[in-house]
């Protein structure tokens, strides 16, 4: 099986400008590279299977380059429905350097090179992007573009009706600059990389062979988005996402895609993700390939004491062993539990009604005297319960339970 073969089974490849010619291509080292654009400090999991592609390219021999688009980033690659917030040069700089670091530490120093285009845009003019680019560029063309059409009738600035002539003029850049002849990203960059390519032959004429490749975006299979946790973000920055709730989120990632994710972003090999099917269709309810997946991506991204901390942590939240918890991991354990916030004292019933855990007091007193509920893994029968910040952990946070899966967090903070 060669590369290619390898990157449709593990469903990379989508479209490809030339997969032929880029079979043959590959069979020789070749460099590329993937754009991200600086919006945030941070990348989040939506960006994994971008930032390991470029990895599992390296892994071949080939010579993958990541661009941060300091100078793209301030543009914004237009959305469908509306125009993004522009944002200052300083934010900018600064989400470069830290996504920068970031990547270095998932992918290795020496495995990808790093470029920001703010180097070479930094000095180009109004006129010399007009003359040297934009005149390579017909507007009905443009105007095609999904993104572009898409915005017609609610609208476009000129400003991001441009950024795919930007992106095009980076693999230029890097085209002369670093012989960069492949360009990969997800499936939503087709355009911009087809632009990419025009760009490129029409000023360094039709012998000049370059190839563009995306990857279908990650989906679920309920169509609920990859990459968010109760609608926030998983981040790849254990101080916005602390490396519990990272792991937690593959754990539980549902039967019908964890072999999808498995093939996506993971670094095993063919035979061994064949095997793992083999063993999560025999035996799905001991998660077998949610474990996998889990411990991989979290010692990829924080490193394996972050991963043995998870595995510890998950160990304390099964056996409800929560009086081991620092305050910082309760809160991370439980960032996804009902809240609840009380000044001194809550009583019982009102904390399951605010939370809405019970729909009503009737029902609430109906929960504690069945038996349903635990207060700080003891479990509670008296509906005149009260609960007191004395007797909550680190005096800041109380644990309700009702059943096995329900928790409510009592915040005296």
């Amino acid at each position: 099986m060669n590369f290619i073969e390898e990157l449709q089974f593990r469903n990379l490849f989508k479209d490809c400008s030339d997969t032929e010619g880029l079979k043959e291509r590959l069979n020789q080292p070749i460099t590329l590279y993937c754009g991200f654009d600086p919006t945030a400090d941070s990348l989040h999991i939506g960006h994994l299977q971008q930032l390991l592609l470029l990895k599992r390219f390296a892994m071949q021999g080939h010579h993958p380059i990541a661009l941060l688009g300091g100078a793209t980033g301030m543009i914004g690659d237009p959305r469908p429905t509306t125009e993004r917030a522009l944002v200052s040069l300083d934010v900018i700089a600064h989400n470069v350097q830290a996504l920068a670091k970031q990547m270095k530490h998932i992918v290795g120093d020496a495995s990808i090179g790093f470029v920001n285009d703010y180097d070479w845009f930094k000095d180009v003019s109004v006129l010399t992007f007009l003359r040297d680019f934009g005149k390579h560029f017909n507007v009905n063309y443009m105007i095609n573009k999904d993104v572009v059409a898409s915005r017609l009738e609610t609208g476009i600035s000129f400003t991001e009706f441009t950024y795919t002539i930007l992106q095009a003029s980076d693999w230029l850049h890097l085209y002369n600059h670093l012989n960069c002849e492949m360009q990969v990203g997800g499936s939503d960059q087709w355009g911009n990389l087809t632009s990419g390519i025009e760009l490129i032959r029409k000023v360094k004429g039709s012998d000049a062979k370059v190839y563009g490749l995306t990857q279908p975006l990650i989906t679920k299979a309920d169509g609920s988005k990859f990459g968010k946790s109760e609608g926030k973000n998983i981040w790849l920055d254990a101080s916005k996402t602390h490396p519990y709730v990272f792991y937690q989120y593959f754990i539980n990632v549902s039967d019908d895609d964890v072999i999808n994710f498995i093939k996506r972003l993971s670094f095993k090999t063919i035979d061994e993700i064949i095997e793992l099917e083999a063993q999560h269709l025999a035996a799905p309810h001991l998660r077998t390939a949610q474990k996998q997946l889990a411990f991989e991506l979290t010692e990829i991204v924080f490193g394996k004491d972050a991963l043995d901390h998870a595995i510890k942590l998950s160990d304390v939240y099964f056996n409800q062993r929560f009086e081991d918890l620092s305050l910082v991991e309760l809160e991370a354990v439980f960032e996804d539990a009902l809240k609840v916030k009380a000044v001194t004292s809550i009583s019982l019933i009102d904390a399951l009604v605010q939370s809405q855990l019970a729909t009503s007091n009737r029902l609430a007193r109906d929960l504690i005297t069945g038996g349903s509920v635990s207060v700080n893994g003891v479990k509670v029968d008296d509906i005149h319960a009260q609960i007191h910040q004395s007797e909550a952990y680190h005096h800041a946070y109380t644990i309700i339970r009702k059943g096995k899966k329900n928790y409510i967090l009592v915040d005296f903070t």
